[in-house]
């Protein structure tokens, strides 16, 4: 469970004063951040934590990494919360997790008063991580990520997209979500800066990109699409090599507006289940197709399952979902993650992902995927964003409807429908709204579609 603080201990030793975190309000150099760190961990065991705990801790991203270092120096388990929906999900999760789960309470600036503990010896097997995610009915779960998973996945994405000592990351994703806490690790085990940003916001984005010599950067198609709008078609400054793009469908036109903007993006594929990088696509600018992800990471293996599903196996695959006991395996099947997305694989082994499984509607008795009409409806000029949901119909059984933000107007939404897609595909109603409901990670919030569906009825 020391895995973080035992990279964090060598980098710090061969370039104590390089930048090892960087936030709006300070830096630490590597060799700062070990000392901070075990600090923090002397803060912990004088709570009560013991090693092997889970320490459940809430705050600012700057806070919650700093919890996972010190976490990682005292042998414990991290589970990064949102500061929003903490007080309501703490119940569940503690109940997943037999009433064993602590807190940490005291922030970094008490931390000063304890004395440091050097980092304890790694286990492969020791739990390191735990990120709270949720089922298909919304109901919380927490995955549970080994030292072993998370050094796979951080040895699987370094292949992938190389990083190194004097690499600057840009992290402006929550990292109470897989996708901003593996930036910390990755980071630290190359000897990297990570450059934490608190939320997004596209102009201070580009301005550190292009100050900062940012190499990496971690963005949701939305955060794409703002950049864009901010910088008008602007090329990145060559610093930068690779523009990781997860968390959603990265739409044609989207797509192609980056790359003829000079942006090195790298569509991806990823969950927390499988600690955050699955699949990435290197060269979109060869061939790209919507959904085309590129093939799994080095060490994962992947099948489509006989319902479609995408499985995944290999040593950067979960350890499973918490539970009372804490045992592994919940959630696997023969030691494969049946994952409720819904892809292929081409014959050069690259995954297109086509959607999720629990987001499948039928509209007169065909399968539909909301991505793929999404997809259509999103090159249809004056639409900005759209998302698709349904509605129950006695004829249709899922009467599709289409909400639009943007200046297209409906009897062009009709047309470009009528023009584009099959019949039962077609949206039977379009409405237009100011916004789109999108969780912090820019993904669609699909239950909250489904109200305004009821609403719209």
């Amino acid at each position: 469970m020391s895995l973080l603080a035992s990279w964090l201990a060598a980098a710090a030793r061969d370039r104590p004063a390089a930048c090892a975190l960087r936030a709006a309000s300070r830096e630490w150099a590597y060799g700062e951040l070990l000392a901070l760190a075990g600090q923090g961990a002397a803060c912990l065991r004088s709570s009560g934590v013991a090693a092997g705990a889970i320490v459940g801790c809430s705050g600012a991203a700057v806070d919650l990494a700093l919890a996972a270092v010190a976490c990682s120096s005292a042998a414990a388990a991290l589970l990064p919360l949102d500061p929003l929906t903490v007080d309501s999900a703490w119940p569940r999760l503690q109940e997943l997790a037999g009433g064993r789960l602590q807190r940490l309470d005291a922030s970094p600036a008490e931390w000063s008063n304890y004395r440091g503990l050097a980092p304890a010896a790694a286990d492969a097997n020791d739990l390191a991580l735990v990120i709270a995610t949720s089922g298909s009915e919304g109901e919380p779960k927490a995955v549970m990520l080994t030292a072993g998973n998370l050094a796979a996945a951080v040895a699987a994405s370094q292949q992938c997209l190389p990083l190194a000592a004097g690499d600057v990351w840009l992290g402006c994703l929550p990292l109470y979500h897989i996708g901003g806490m593996s930036l910390l690790h990755r980071c630290l085990r190359a000897g990297a800066t990570l450059l934490l940003h608190s939320g997004f916001a596209a102009p201070a984005v580009w301005r550190d990109i292009n100050e900062q010599a940012v190499s990496h950067v971690s963005l949701v198609p939305v955060m794409l699409a703002r950049l864009l709008d901010a910088t008008a078609g602007q090329p990145p400054p060559g610093s930068l090599r690779h523009a990781l793009i997860g968390g959603g469908a990265l739409s044609r036109p989207l797509c192609e507006r980056a790359l003829a903007s000079g942006w090195p993006i790298r569509p991806s594929w990823g969950l927390s289940e499988s600690a955050a990088q699955a699949a990435t696509l290197l060269d979109p600018e060869l061939e790209w197709w919507p959904g085309l992800v590129g093939a799994p990471l080095p060490g994962l293996a992947a099948r489509i399952a006989a319902d479609g599903r995408i499985c995944l196996r290999g040593a950067q695959v979960m350890a499973g979902y918490l539970n009372p006991q804490w045992r592994p395996g919940l959630g696997l099947v023969d030691g494969w993650l049946i994952t409720a997305d819904l892809g292929e694989i081409d014959a050069a082994g690259r995954l297109s992902i086509r959607g999720r499984a629990d987001d499948l509607l039928i509209s007169g008795g065909v399968n539909v995927h909301p991505a793929e009409v999404e997809e259509c409806l999103a090159a249809c000029p004056g639409v900005s964003d759209v998302a698709v949901t349904a509605i129950a119909d006695a004829e249709w059984g899922d009467s599709l409807l289409a909400l639009v933000v943007g200046q297209a107007d409906l009897e062009l939404l009709h047309a470009w429908s009528r023009q584009h897609l099959p019949a039962a595909r077609r949206p039977r109603r379009f409405r237009c709204v100011d916004r789109l409901p999108r969780n912090p990670l820019g993904k669609l919030e699909r239950a909250v579609l489904r109200r305004l569906a009821a609403e719209a009825a």
